[in-house]
């Protein structure tokens, strides 16, 4: 495929924490190749440490280290790598590590940098840890909020993808009193339309989505909580329906999901996040995928952690960061060359 031909979207793979699961999962899946079939992966990280977890999972791929994408191939065979050069050899897998939290911090920043640059399309992350991050000095819940302070973007939403379920979030990484204190309408709308606005860009025309409720059974009219779906949601979604949309809501989180994943809806509105979270990772932990919404650059990720404590030892599954891959390769405009 030559150059001038190839529209496959530039994604940028930041390496996460360097002692968890990240660099074995990426040597796995840019061992296939409908990997490449589908985009050109760059991976942003450490060559040394992609080496060494090529050899502990049994992969025969090249790791390519770069400066600039300038020098990449994008050929299936070799991994080419931003290598940022922070994590030195024999670095320990699966403890918590300082350096690391750093790492995990430096690969998302150049990953940025490189897509605001044009010089990728979309960032695809894999899995860091909070507690190195914060070890690190880098004060944020979590890569959401990281990328929205790097692109100085005010307000963005966590959506999680599974097989038959799509989630996006109201509040996510906050106690729940202050979640229930948060929600108000007009945010409840915002996260509607952007929830909204990712669906008709990857092709579903006129999305249905359904919104949770606070309270159990949606509060049943007043029965349950303190009106807090009659102040906080349905002007929400009184407004998104004045705009023609099909969103129905509050309902009750009990059976919204199940109707969702049997196909009643396209997206689901959670109030909060282990509201949100439980279905999704019930439906498909290996292969959900969690899309920041609402930033200037595509970023997907993994729906799962670092996994410490399978970390260097070969058997991690590599299933989450390929849909991962996919998303991002969906959402991220094509290439004119």
């Amino acid at each position: 495929m030559s150059a001038t031909q190839d529209t496959r979207p530039i994604v940028a793979i930041t390496m996460g924490d360097a002692s968890g699961i990240g660099p074995e999962i990426i040597m796995k899946a840019l061992a296939h190749a409908e990997t490449y079939a589908m985009c050109r992966p760059l991976v942003v990280g450490d060559a040394t440490r992609l080496r060494e977890a090529g050899e502990i999972v049994g992969s025969k791929l090249v790791v390519n280290a770069l400066e600039t994408p300038a020098g990449a191939s994008y050929a299936l065979g070799t991994v080419d790598c931003i290598d940022l050069k922070l994590i030195p050899a024999g670095h320990p897998f699966g403890q918590l590590s300082t350096l690391s939290g750093e790492g995990a911090f430096r690969y998302i920043e150049r990953a940025t940098r490189l897509v605001e640059a044009g010089e990728a399309d979309a960032i695809c992350t894999a899995p860091l840890s909070k507690e190195a991050l914060h070890a690190a000095g880098h004060k944020y819940p979590g890569h959401t909020e990281m990328l929205a302070h790097l692109t100085g973007t005010p307000e963005v939403s966590m959506m999680l993808v599974a097989p038959k379920l799509r989630v996006i979030h109201v509040t996510t990484h906050i106690g729940l009193m202050d979640a229930i204190r948060k929600i108000e309408p007009g945010l409840v709308e915002r996260v509607i339309a952007r929830g909204h606005a990712t669906l008709v860009k990857s092709g579903i025309a006129d999305p249905r989505i359904g919104v949770c409720g606070i309270n159990p059974h949606a509060g049943e009219n007043g029965l349950f909580g303190q009106g807090e779906e009659e102040q906080k949601i349905i002007p929400a979604v009184e407004k998104c329906v004045a705009k023609g949309w099909k969103v129905t809501g509050p309902l009750p989180a009990d059976t919204l999901f199940f109707r969702a994943a049997r196909g009643d809806f396209d997206l689901v509105v959670a109030m909060y996040h282990d509201q949100g979270h439980g279905p999704v990772k019930v439906m498909g932990l290996e292969a959900g995928v969690n899309i920041t919404v609402g930033l200037p650059v595509i970023r997907t990720s993994v729906d799962h952690g670092t996994a410490f404590d399978i970390a260097g030892k070969g058997i991690a599954d590599d299933g989450s960061l390929i849909e991962a891959l996919k998303q991002a390769t969906d959402l991220a405009p094509k290439r004119r060359h």
